[in-house]
């Protein structure tokens, strides 16, 4: 059980790591290059940025740390580890309220429109729909950063407890 545990949580840690890292490239190198391009660039990039991550790779890290904290919490408390698996629970719960659901309830919407939306003719109709887009967008995905960042650190720092009550 202490070794299928130790899986569990390299696999949350991993996979925790990965989306941090999306989010983060997202808000500090992807959305500032589109940001210096013209609108209607930005749009097709971003349309067919948003349609190309849909695919099994990027799903496992979206829906893994939920999934990976939470299996890795109940088998610390099987083991009796009950503060490391707290941390655990916790840092599924920071991804899941902080990351998950903006990104249904936000960031998807968002990016559902600008593709219902399209590229309108008009230069300055299209820098008004990617300007409006774009701060708000990476605005709610810097939030999904964070709150990753933070899910991992309370994953680490699970991992940290539970070493050292061994």
């Amino acid at each position: 059980m202490n070794t299928l545990a130790a899986w569990s949580a390299a696999v949350t840690l991993a996979v925790t790591g990965l989306i941090a890292g999306v989010y983060y490239a997202f808000s500090v190198s992807v959305m500032p290059g589109l940001n210096a391009t013209d609108a209607g660039t930005a749009i097709r990039a971003m349309t067919n940025i948003n349609q190309k991550i849909q695919n099994p790779l990027f799903f496992v890290t979206f829906f893994g740390p939920i999934l990976a904290a939470t299996i890795t919490g109940v088998l610390l408390l099987i083991l009796g580890h009950r503060p490391a698996a707290l941390l655990f629970f916790l840092a599924g719960a920071a991804y899941l309220v902080g990351a998950f659901i903006p990104t249904v309830a936000l960031n998807v919407p968002m990016n559902d429109a600008l593709d219902a939306a399209g590229v309108p003719t008009d230069p300055a109709e299209a820098a008004r729909i990617w300007a409006d887009y774009a701060s708000r967008w990476t605005w709610w995905n810097t939030v999904r950063a964070g709150a990753s960042v933070v899910s991992l650190l309370l994953a680490g720092f699970g991992v940290y407890l539970w070493g050292s009550q061994r």
